[in-house]
Order: structure tokens, then sequence, then C-alpha cells
């Protein structure tokens, strides 16, 4: 595993670490607490040590596999990281609650890194006048956690305000090369990193997207000389970037462990050719030819109120529009528990709380219009 250091304490970080946000599931939705346990200590074992989870990922259960996962000698061996849902904070005592409760969930007295969650403009203010800062500072002087950061979902211009801030030791972007230019972007990740942040990037593959390419962008891979599958040259790209400390990989399987973990062997800051970019800049075209909406399956519009499995929606419109039409019709029309597009009453939930900025509404209407249901 190669590695690159924390810029306030120089603690190396690996390259490649572990989301626990989509690990894997039953068939009933569930998280396979079996298969998850053991592919977080198969990427421990690996040398991907960085542990990422959040308050609300697989409706709260992510922190409680990832506690279990844990034992037997495997916290001590990892960078263990989670987030202070920023949405649902009221007080400043709410913050000490969740703080507590999130190291009761994952059996531990300590985190290494506590990030606020998922914050725009409106959500920072409101947490400054809520004590945020002297939260952060206390955590980190009464032990429980040892790095203050941040997750960001909002413009360029507030991420650096933000990073202005507060002495963080650690920010995390959405960050691949479809998204250079979205949120905090390039532009972003060198402002952090110039002022000494830790950049940690999520999203690196685009919720697999970029793993799992329709047949004309495999083409372009494999007419390039240096021959690697769809989500190394995603991860080798971002790699390609010094700015980038570590890269989380929301990994559900083993060979996915396996294949990223022979690409982060060769993850060194610009070691990409000027040709191997252009392969990427031929492939980022046609993504974005073809792309209808850029869903992520990050799953925060999740459960919607009136039944409408939002994320598969999306999935199954992009995968048509990517050529893989009569599967995509397949699947949408045997979605568990229905959640067609057509289900949607338009409350609005969900566009509150997307990322991504989606126009859900609208798009859910172009996914019914499109397969007619």
């Amino acid at each position: 595993m190669l590695y690159r250091q924390i810029p306030s304490s120089g603690e190396d970080l690996p390259i490649l670490g572990m989301g626990c946000m989509r690990l894997p599931q039953t068939p009933e939705g569930r998280i396979d607490e079996e298969a998850a346990i053991a592919l977080i200590r198969a990427a421990i074992d690996g040398g991907a040590v960085y542990i990422d989870t959040a308050w609300p990922y697989h409706d709260g259960e992510s922190e409680r596999v990832v506690g279990r996962a844990l034992a037997d000698g495997y916290r001590e061996r990892a960078f263990l990281a989670t987030k202070l849902p920023s949405w649902e904070v009221e007080s400043r005592e709410d913050m000490d609650r969740f703080l507590d409760e999130q190291l009761r969930r994952l059996d531990t007295d300590r985190l290494d890194v506590y990030l606020v969650h998922a914050l725009t403009r409106q959500r920072w203010d409101k947490l400054v006048d809520l004590g945020i800062e002297t939260f952060l500072d206390d955590a980190k002087a009464d032990g429980r956690i040892r790095y203050a950061g941040f997750s960001f979902h909002d413009d360029a211009g507030t991420f650096r305000e933000i990073v202005d801030a507060y002495a963080w030791d650690l920010c995390q972007i959405q960050y691949n090369y479809l998204d250079e230019h979205y949120q905090a972007g390039t532009g972003g990740l060198d402002y952090a990193a110039e002022k000494g942040l830790a950049v940690v990037v999520m999203e690196p593959l685009r919720g697999g997207m970029l793993a799992a390419p329709p047949e004309e962008i495999r083409t372009i891979f494999d007419a390039a000389r240096i021959r690697r599958s769809p989500a190394a040259w995603g991860l080798r790209w971002i790699w390609d970037r010094p700015g980038v400390t570590t890269v989380l990989s929301g990994m559900n399987a083993a060979e996915q462990l396996a294949g990223n973990l022979a690409a982060a062997d060769k993850g060194l800051p610009a070691s990409l050719t000027r040709e191997e970019h252009e392969t990427i800049d031929r492939v980022r075209d046609v993504f974005r030819e073809k792309i209808r909406v850029p869903c992520t399956a990050c799953r925060y519009c999740m459960p919607c109120p009136s039944g409408v499995n939002i994320p598969e929606c999306f999935a199954q419109l992009n995968n048509a529009a990517m050529g893989d039409e009569k599967f995509a019709r397949l699947f949408y029309g045997g979605m568990p528990g229905d959640g067609h597009a057509s289900l949607c009453v338009k409350c609005g939930a969900c566009e509150q709380i997307c990322p991504q900025g989606i126009r859900v509404m609208d798009a859910l209407d172009e996914v019914a219009a499109f397969f007619g249901q």
C-alpha cells in the first residue's frame, strides 16, 4: 500500500480506504453482516485501513456492523472515521449526544477522525451559531476524536469559506473524472491541500457507474496501450493529483477489493502520461453525452415517503441511455416493491436533501415517461 500524509500531523494514511455506505446486502436489502465483516477485515488486512462510515448509512446499521467488524484486534489496526449528521443537529448538546451514541455503536472510545457530514452554507452557518467549533475543540481535548474534518456538498465558494473557517485536519469531497468541476472541484481540492488539509475523495467511481461503463467506453479503454480495468482507470486518474490523500471506494465484493488494492500499488502522484490523460478525456466526453441523470446512488433521498425507489429509477434510465435498454426495462419492470417513478406525488423532500442538486421530480417524470410507469 502507498501512503500520503495528513499535513497537520505527518501521520500516514493509505491512498485507498473503504467506504461503508454500500456494504454487501441480503436479498431483503439489509446488510449481509457476515460478508460485510469479512470484507472490512480483508480491506484492513490488505492495507486499506481507512474505514469510513456515517450515522445514516444503511439506515443506521453501518456503524454497528463496522463496530463488530473491528473487534478481535481490528480496531487497533484501523483508521476509523464517522460523521456528525449535521441536518439533525438543533443544539450544542445534540453534537455530544450524537458523538457519544456513535462511539457506542462503533464499540470504541475514540474516533480517528470525526467529520461534520454533508456541509452546505446553510448547515454550516447554523452549526457555527450552535457552537460547532467549540464542540470539535472539546472533543479533541477530551480524546473522543483525534482529527476534525468535514464532508461537503455545495458550491466552490462556500467550500473555500468553510476551509478557512476552522483549523480542520481533513476534508472529504466528491471527485472523479466526470466531476472535476463539480462542487469543490479541482480548484477546491488544490485550495484545501495548499491550506494544509488532508483531502479524502468520495464517489471516485460515481456509485459504480465508471467501473461498469457501456461498450463504447470499454472500446476506448481497450484501445489504450496501457491495459487496466475501467475502475483502475478511474482511481488512477484521482491518485494522479498530488493534493489527494485518500480515495474511499464503496466496495461490496471481494473481487472489487482485490482489483482496487492492485490499482493502489501504482497510484503515485503525477504518474499518468499525457496519452493516458487523453484516453480519459475521450471517455469523459462519451459519458457526458450519454448520462441522463447525474445520480450517484448515495440514497440520501431514501426512503421516499411515496415508495419511489429513486436511485434505481435513475440507474435504469441511465443504463438505457448508455445502450442497455433491454435489461434496463427488465430490471425496472421487476423492481422490488414496485418503486416506480409514477408513484411520485411531488412532495419535494428528495430535492431538499439531494447532494447532487438534481431536479428529482422532473427527472422522475422523465423516467415514468420512458418506462411507461
